[in-house]
């Protein structure tokens, strides 16, 4: 039998072999593994396949090698103490994730059931929300549900102060005070650290609504720059992948940054020039090229892609708009060319100031 020390201190003697899981908990893995053909029991917290350890083993194992038996998970412990409608409430498991995942799911008059390491990790969370804004938010922090130490205490993100909270912890979360990211495309420009090579949040709009995010689907986003498109294709579903292509070594530190921020570290971003780099990477299901756009690039992606992908190119450059233009007239497509202003300062008055026209070819392959 093995599972976490608390759990086997629950436990009578026993007169089988125990064996406490170590932490991080990716180490106990292995071991248990090992013991294939043994009978073996593994202790878990509520339901293993709701933010458990289930999930993670099962894929190890053949189907008829397990059996799980869920008890009442904490999500469902913390509903029935608060009077919370789980239909209705974001249920998010970091006790072994960033903390900063919760940003997207973050709005006034939302609720929240967050599982969380330890007492260190409810604190560092209240700082996050204090620094995002909702420091008003009304915290309920659930220590030990459904067992002999049970305690709920209540405080707000900016008055935090207990320090004594004890492991199993979960927080509940009444946010007030700040304002959510924005569920439709073309985030702030603001939001996204860059040195001037970032797509615009206009023309990220128009960019991310030719790519036509699917739930689950795979991006590749050549000459990242500052990662935005490729972030707020990972911001419309918690379930899609994206791959950031990035040639400067500069950039590549900054937009891990900007995606880790924003609750959307699961970016992985490729150091390296295109197209070589895309070699061996895994299948996208849509590809936009914002920098490194040439004809070595367009040719890779019609030897690589397979058929269906959704190519989306943006230009500024006349050589560029050339390329696109060639290719637009070989393989189909929508060409369009955007150009935007906006209201500047003009003396004492005010103008329109231009930016450069944008060509934006959109295809699929």
């Amino acid at each position: 039998m093995t599972g976490s020390a608390r759990h086997l201190d629950l436990l009578p003697d026993l007169a089988a072999e125990t064996r406490v899981w170590p932490v991080p908990f990716a180490d106990g893995i292995a071991p248990l593994i090992a013991l294939r053909g043994r009978p073996t029991v593994m202790l878990a917290s509520g339901d293993p396949f709701w933010f458990g350890a289930g999930s993670v083993l099962a894929q190890r194992l053949d189907r008829g090698e397990w059996v799980a038996h869920p008890a009442r998970s904490t999500f469902a412990l913390a509903a029935a103490r608060l009077g919370w409608p789980l239909e209705a409430t974001t249920c998010l498991g970091l006790h072994a994730r960033p903390l900063a995942r919760i940003r997207p799911h973050l709005a006034a008059g939302r609720s929240l059931l967050v599982l969380v390491r330890d007492g260190a990790a409810v604190a560092e969370l209240a700082h996050l929300l204090a620094d995002l804004g909702f420091g008003a938010s009304r915290l309920h922090v659930l220590e030990a549900l459904g067992g002999p130490r049970e305690r709920i205490r209540a405080t707000t993100a900016d008055a935090l102060d207990f320090a004594d909270i004890a492991h199993p912890v979960a927080v509940a979360i009444e946010a007030q005070g700040g304002a959510g990211l924005p569920r439709s495309a073309g985030l702030a420009d603001a939001l996204f650290a860059h040195d001037g090579q970032i797509t615009k949040r206009p023309m990220r709009a128009l960019s991310l609504s030719a790519l036509a995010p699917r739930a689950g689907e795979m991006l590749w986003d050549v000459g990242a720059g500052s990662g935005s498109i490729a972030i707020e294709w990972l911001l419309t579903h918690p379930a899609n992948r994206a791959i950031a292509f990035e040639a400067d070594p500069g950039r590549a530190p900054r937009i891990r940054a900007n995606a880790a921020a924003l609750g959307v570290d699961r970016l992985d971003v490729v150091e390296g020039r295109a197209p070589a780099i895309v070699a061996g990477q895994p299948s996208p299901d849509a590809i936009f090229i914002g920098g490194g756009l040439s004809q070595p690039m367009l040719d890779t992606i019609w030897t690589l892609a397979a058929p269906g992908t959704r190519l989306v190119a943006n230009a500024v450059t006349l050589e560029s708009e050339a390329l696109l233009a060639t290719w637009h007239a070989a393989k189909g497509g929508t060409l369009l060319r955007i150009e935007l202003a906006e209201a500047a300062p003009l003396g004492t008055r005010r103008g329109w100031r231009s930016s450069y026209p944008v060509v934006q070819w959109s295809v699929t392959l």
